[in-house]
């Protein structure tokens, strides 16, 4: 049960902002696109399962469409010709849009020093919560799911208009 927002209370009635109230509904109602590679992948399907069962905090339903996605799940090693695909997949999210980086691979490149692999993905996306390990364990997915959850449902409606966001999104030519 999702605790209620600050606000006032009587007998009756109860008032709180708008904001609190849609950030509420956003963090409660996350559905992830997994873009998985390798071994990161199974750990997501693992925590898809009934013994994690993700389905309690509001994303037992893998969108597998950018366009019904607001959490794109980047798991496992990225080759640097996967680069753009994965860019455009997140130009085509909606926004209000959050990443996660799953695994050694997605955050830093993993063991794979070499020219063909991406040395982390927030080299072409921005990244809001980095889960480390090779391969993370279920645990650690929800908690990184938990952060997501805590970043939507803290952020402001008008974040994503300030210039301080529209200058990240420069900095990756995302318009």
């Amino acid at each position: 049960m999702v605790d209620a927002p600050e606000g006032m209370e009587g007998a009756g009635f109860f008032a709180t902002s708008l904001e609190k109230v849609v950030g509420i509904a956003r963090a409660n109602s996350l559905w992830p696109l997994p873009f998985a590679t390798s071994c990161c992948g199974i750990e997501f399907m693992a925590t898809m399962g009934s013994r994690y069962d993700i389905s309690r905090f509001g994303s037992e339903r893998p969108s597998f469409s950018p366009r019904q996605a607001d959490l794109l799940m980047v798991m496992g090693t990225i080759a640097k010709k996967m680069a753009p695909i994965v860019k455009q997949v997140y130009e085509q999210m909606a926004e209000p849009r959050w990443v996660l980086a799953m695994g050694a691979c997605a955050c830093s490149g993993g063991i794979f020093d070499t020219y063909s692999v991406l040395q982390g993905i927030d080299r072409i996306i921005p990244v809001d919560v980095y889960i480390p390990g090779c391969p993370p364990r279920p645990e650690q997915v929800l908690d990184g799911l938990m952060r997501i959850q805590d970043l939507a449902k803290n952020e402001s409606l008008r974040r994503r208009n300030s210039p301080e966001y529209q200058a990240l999104l420069a900095s990756y030519n995302i318009k």
